[in-house]
């Protein structure tokens, strides 16, 4: 592992628990941050905090996350906790299985919205201005190479995630001369538990999609967020890093 200086940084992971957010929760304490996890699964947050406990400070936090009280709640309890926020990896999201654009119900093209876009638009809300006051800042917000291109029978998650990308390039400006650097990644598929919402024949879709010919590794992901929130990411901010084993197009 390539050793990236997290020294005395403190980090909020939301979707902690699992897959990429836990990946990278690991990542970021052998880099020397500590860790608060956000998360809505409270016993699977619960089992994360355990297992990462041994390598550093990590705290849990059971937050929905499209409720602006129980963000700005989680935020001053990991104040509390930790004294200070230096980076923000909004990684929580849903798929919201899959069909096409007439038959999703509302109902659940309103909840991936919610979940995917509005809920990292409050994190960043409620966190952002801690970061300006300490005129120090990393966010790394997770899109999706579906954000760029639009994969079918999956129009509420890609429109979720181009709305990320999107946010990313505005907040990034709004903060380019505050200390706050802002950016994204878009991966293509990583195998975590989100495919067990998603149909096989959409799974099988997105792997035919991937030139590489396998789905992308949760410490891969990891590592290349490492490296946008740390202090050597410094003249980036605004762009959207492609992890998708060579699919994007641009």
């Amino acid at each position: 592992m390539n050793q990236i200086d997290l020294q005395q940084r403190v980090a909020i992971i939301t979707g902690g628990a699992q897959g990429i957010g836990f990946a990278v929760a690991r990542r970021f304490m052998a880099s020397g941050a500590a860790v608060a996890l956000w998360d809505i699964d409270a016993a699977r947050l619960e089992q994360a905090r355990a297992s990462l406990a041994d390598h550093g400070t990590v705290t849990s936090h059971v937050v929905e996350l499209s409720d602006d009280t129980a963000v700005a709640s989680a935020t001053a309890a990991t104040l509390a906790s930790h004294g200070k926020i230096d980076i923000l990896v909004n990684n929580a999201g849903i798929t919201g299985g899959n069909g096409t654009t007439w038959d999703l119900a509302p109902e659940v093209w309103r909840r991936v919205i919610e979940v995917n876009l509005i809920a990292p638009y409050l994190v960043c809300r409620a966190v952002v201005p801690h970061m300006i006051a300490a005129e120090y800042g990393r966010i790394v917000n997770i899109a999706s190479v579906a954000g760029k291109e639009g994969n079918p029978n999956a129009s509420h998650y890609s429109a979720s995630k181009a709305g990320v990308i999107a946010l990313t390039k505005s907040l990034a400006k709004e903060l380019a001369t505050k200390g706050v650097i802002v950016n994204a990644v878009s991966p293509a598929a990583a195998r975590t538990a989100i495919f067990d919402s998603m149909a096989q024949s959409h799974i099988d879709y997105m792997l035919s999609k991937i030139p590489m010919a396998r789905f992308l590794e949760v410490d891969e992901a990891a590592a290349a967020i490492a490296w946008l929130a740390s202090s050597d990411c410094s003249f980036s901010t605004g762009s959207v890093l492609d992890l998708s084993g060579g699919r994007a197009t641009y």
